[in-house]
């Protein structure tokens, strides 16, 4: 209530407290008043009390339901970086499974699982119509360098063998370990004069490679048959005939390839 309503309050009260206006015919009617003012005025002193109550409770109930959204949404985040490291670790360890199903452990180059399941696939794919060509390779006295220097030399020279028929193959090309000193290589939309092409290529390079054990180099040659795949042939077929190339390479003195019939 402002100064100029209480005085006019103190003047009513002052004016009914009056004994010279007991008599007035207005003074009943003005008590009436003054009294329902007095009312109204505790009424809505109350309710102001009631909503000052109701708007600290409010502002309460609000600061609690902040902080609350606040730790929960604290908690997603912290879920949501969880999940996200789960599926990171999920995905490193989906790719280690992949890895180890598809890769030699040794060369990192493919092995004959996926390398069968690649042609497989190839076979399935009614689109492969143009030429392919399979090559087996082989390390030449393979068998001798393990003697002779020891299962760790032997495992440098298939390292060293793996390395540069990944880098002598194009993009499109796929090797793999088939087994033991034994190499496959899928060489698509190749002929055999692009086969042969390539094998020289690679018969070049690994004839460079400069492999030391301790004070001696070690000079690597390869045995190496290709086929080229006949339209319907079973790929193993393929495969047998680019194997029996490589024996025919082997039996007329290595380090050289032959050509399937």
């Amino acid at each position: 209530m402002n100064s100029r309503d209480q005085a006019l309050l103190d003047e009513v009260e002052a004016l009914l407290a009056m004994t010279s206006h007991q008599g007035h015919p207005l003074r009943s009617a003005l008590e009436r008043l003054y009294h329902h003012h007095l009312e109204q005025r505790e009424r809505l002193e109350r309710l102001v009390s009631i909503a000052d109550g109701f708007q600290q409770t409010a502002q309460q109930d609000l600061h609690a339901t902040r902080h609350q959204l606040q730790r929960q949404l604290k908690r997603q985040r912290k879920l949501s970086r969880i999940a996200d490291r789960y599926q990171d670790l999920l995905h490193e360890r989906n790719q280690t499974l992949e890895d180890v199903s598809t890769r030699d452990p040794l060369t990192g180059l493919a092995n004959r699982r996926h390398l069968t399941k690649h042609l497989d696939c190839m076979a399935a794919d009614k689109r492969q119509a143009g030429p392919l060509s399979l090559a087996m390779v082989d390390i030449d006295h393979f068998k001798r360098i393990n003697d002779r220097h020891g299962h760790a030399a032997g495992d440098r020279a298939l390292v060293a063998l793996a390395q540069t028929l990944k880098s002598a193959l194009r993009a499109n090309d796929l090797c793999g370990r088939w087994g033991g000193e034994e190499f496959l290589l899928v060489l698509p939309d190749t002929g055999l004069d692009q086969a042969e092409a390539l094998v020289r290529r690679l018969g070049e390079r690994l004839r460079g490679l400069d492999l030391r054990l301790g004070a001696e180099r070690l000079v690597l040659t390869a045995s190496i048959g290709i086929a080229e795949h006949h339209p319907g042939e079973d790929y193993r077929d393929t495969i047998y005939r680019a194997d029996q190339a490589l024996l025919d390479a082997k039996r007329e003195g290595r380090d050289r390839w032959c050509l399937a019939e």
